[in-house]
């Protein structure tokens, strides 16, 4: 599909209330199905990547009812399901949560998810299912692993990405008495944060022993009954970019004190308004598209730790780059550093590309809303945030979308 924007940025105003976290969404379910008992968790909002995970607790024999905003429920039968096809569709979150909780009971899990999913590193569940004999084939349409983890202490790599250890920590909260040694250097560890937080509201004992190493103790998990899903702060930052293009828009509904580590943004945002400066990205890579959109609006800017934009949903370093091109706008891609020259941005030249990326999408859109344009694939936005181009026309943002 295609979204058609007209300029409008200056005439939008209004108060905006940031979308429920889909980080935060997938741990409190699956921690809530780890319980075995019964939870209601409000304030979920429907995008394709929490589907996703839905699917996947029913699929392992959790019972899931949806009424309203709200998800109650039901894990008396879960993970008594063996032999079964989780659906992960394209949430990599997905995928990588639910690998190690098909590894304990035994049976055979196919996985399945869009080629590029399945194409996104594993090996760090490749070498643990090499290492304790199990079985992981992937032969780029699906994934099947069997075998069955046990309590104990296991040591995986910390560089590629904090959902393997989620993932982990995940299953051994369900074994109990466990450690999980990270490899260094730990990015993203505010997700990881965030894991071992959900854990604690389920009742689960998970705390770090030391900076890499994490002690998963035997407490068996009690349910809260309800509790309600916090804002998002990733999201959020694509509404408060709209700021650089001259919107009057507040965004509420967040929590200053979230262990979110995208909430960053406001302090990035600050700086990029001053001067060209430098931001790390370690711990933050899915700011990387709006921070570059932000850039090209202001005076610049070069960021670092970005080798890992080449295997999110698309390669967003050089995605961002081939578009912005078309803004008139430069950047320069290495392999862990881009640089966003400071330019005057211009209607685009020719219609722009989602590259089947939300985050993509919505920082483009933040750039369309000043000069107008077209951009290609933005249903890529129903990932995270199915409600966005709604939002935009909420605040006056003229936008239409049309089939392709």
């Amino acid at each position: 599909m295609i979204a058609r924007f007209a300029p409008s940025s200056e005439g939008m105003e209004g108060k905006v209330k940031a979308p429920p976290s889909k980080s935060a969404s997938h741990r409190l379910l699956i921690a809530s199905a780890l319980t075995g008992e019964k939870t209601a968790v409000s304030n979920v909002a429907f995008s394709e990547d929490v589907k996703a995970t839905l699917d996947c607790l029913r699929a392992l024999g959790c019972g899931v009812e949806v009424n309203g905003d709200e998800v109650r429920l039901d894990p008396t039968g879960f993970l008594e399901e063996k032999d079964v096809v989780l659906d992960c569709r394209e949430s990599g979150s997905t995928l990588r949560f639910f690998i190690p909780l098909c590894l304990l009971t035994g049976g055979r899990y196919i996985l399945r998810g869009s080629e590029r999913l399945l194409s996104r590193p594993l090996g760090v569940y490749v070498s643990l299912c090499e290492e304790n004999g199990f079985t992981f084939e992937n032969d780029g349409k699906q994934l099947e692993v069997s075998g069955r983890l046990k309590r104990g202490t296991y040591t995986i790599d910390g560089s590629v990405s904090s959902q393997f250890a989620t993932g982990m920590l995940f299953a051994l909260s369900r074994l109990g008495s466990s450690r999980l040694d990270l490899i260094p250097p730990v990015e993203s560890r505010p997700y990881i944060d965030m894991t071992l937080s959900s854990l604690r509201v389920f009742g689960f004992g998970a705390e770090y022993e030391n900076e890499n190493s994490i002690r998963v103790d035997g407490k068996t998990g009690k349910s809260p009954e309800k509790l309600e899903v916090e804002g998002d702060w990733s999201n959020a930052a694509f509404l408060d970019a709209l700021k650089f293009v001259g919107a009057n828009v507040e965004v509420t509904g967040l929590d200053e004190s979230s262990l979110q580590g995208d909430k960053i943004y406001k302090t990035h945002f600050e700086t990029l308004a001053r001067s060209f400066c430098e931001i790390d990205l370690a711990d933050t890579p899915d700011l990387a598209p709006v921070l570059m959109a932000a850039a090209a609006l202001c005076r610049g800017a070069r960021f670092t730790s970005t080798k890992r934009l080449k295997i999110k949903e698309s390669d967003r370093g050089e995605a961002m780059k081939t578009e912005l091109a078309k803004f008139g706008v430069r950047a320069d891609v290495r392999e862990d550093e881009i640089t966003v020259y400071p330019s005057m941005i211009h209607r685009p030249s020719a219609p722009l590309d989602g590259h089947n990326d939300h985050r993509i999408v919505m920082a483009l859109s933040t750039l369309l809303l000043k000069t107008g344009g077209d951009i290609r694939g933005c249903e890529a936005v129903n990932k995270s945030y199915p409600d966005y181009f709604e939002t935009l026309r909420k605040l006056k943002g003229k936008v239409g979308i049309y089939d392709s």
